[in-house]
């Protein structure tokens, strides 16, 4: 009798051992690319201890039509939440649809996204914004109409990315054809408040600028990042200015990001993911396999971005095994 109760309560033991250790093949790491499919600009953002990353749907012009989103608690494990805005809800726009930007205010979630690959002032298109009650939508169109759809400075009215400064203040950092402006949104993202002299649309272009442009704080610096070379292309990548203030002037530091022919090319387009402990920062963006030629062949991976002691931001190092395991909730 006793030794039966022994092996039982050892049993027991061996089973409640195993339910506390983690399993053998749970994943450590992320892994590049971090979900399947063909997916680019991707624009990431931390809601309430998730990761979300919005990414445009890499395809031909005519086939980008739709958003899907991914969410993670710890960037290792990926939900998918498919078709979250599509043309059916934006009736201005019928291709094309690029580069979502993510913005949390007063508890509903908008998306900014350029649509249709305009040319000129008089084609239909441009920047639009989309609104949620959560972040896997699904989004309805905000304005019933594009809230940029005319080339101010130059720029082409795409590759949008809203920053939320720390006076409150939120700006809108866009632009394509070599051009980059800053402008102040509304309070309700309806419009633009004009700058101080007259002007509502800033350019802050700075040397090599070709599109993708994104802004960080930290530690009093304003980090402007963006991407250069071709998009089609192996040498796309992404380089960085620091600043004082959101509006420049920034000069051009150097190359942070980009390819490792032992690794992918076209390393480019990417967003900033701060984690919830003041040294976690990622780098999220899309590359090419060193087996792809199609230009639409994109990835979506993350990697570590790293800072010295003097602030300046060291060059990524692209990896196929990405980041560990990251528990984002701060609970």
């Amino acid at each position: 009798m006793k030794k039966s109760i022994l092996i039982a309560a050892m049993c027991a033991f061996s089973w409640k051992a195993m339910a506390q250790a983690p399993a053998a093949t749970e994943k450590k790491m992320s892994g590049n690319p971090i979900f399947p499919g063909w997916y680019a600009d991707p624009e990431a953002a931390l809601v309430a201890g998730q990761a979300w990353v919005f990414p445009t749907t890499s395809d031909k012009y005519e086939q980008q039509v739709f958003f899907d989103t991914y969410s993670s608690p710890d960037l290792v494990h990926w939900t998918k939440h498919p078709d979250i805005l599509d043309t059916a809800s934006v009736k201005w726009a019928h291709r094309a649809l690029w580069a979502p930007a993510f913005v949390e205010k007063d508890h509903l979630f908008y998306l900014f996204f350029a649509a249709n690959d305009i040319q000129h002032d008089l084609q239909g298109g441009g920047i639009g914004v989309a609104v949620a009650d959560k972040p896997a939508g699904p989004y309805k169109d905000y304005l019933g109409k594009p809230l940029i759809d005319q080339f101010y400075n130059g720029a082409q009215p795409i590759d949008q990315t809203v920053f939320h400064d720390k006076d409150g203040k939120y700006y809108m950092i866009y632009g394509g054809w070599g051009h980059c402006n800053i402008a102040q949104l509304k309070a309700d993202f309806t419009g633009f408040i004009p700058f101080a002299d007259g002007t509502t649309f800033h350019e802050i272009t700075p040397e090599g600028y070709v599109e993708g442009p994104f802004m960080i704080y930290r530690k009093g610096k304003y980090y402007f990042m963006w991407s250069e070379g071709g998009w089609t292309g192996p040498d796309y990548s992404v380089a960085y200015a620091m600043a004082n203030s959101p509006l420049g002037p920034f000069k051009r530091i150097g190359k942070i990001l980009q390819q490792d022919p032992a690794i992918a090319t076209g390393a480019g387009h990417h967003s900033v993911l701060k984690g919830p402990k003041d040294h976690q920062w990622f780098i999220v963006y899309h590359r090419r396999p060193l087996t792809e030629t199609d230009g639409n062949h994109r990835e979506t991976c993350i990697d570590k971005l790293e800072f010295d002691k003097d602030g300046f931001i060291k060059p990524v190092k692209i990896t196929n095994e990405g980041v560990p395991f990251t528990r984002l909730s701060s609970k």
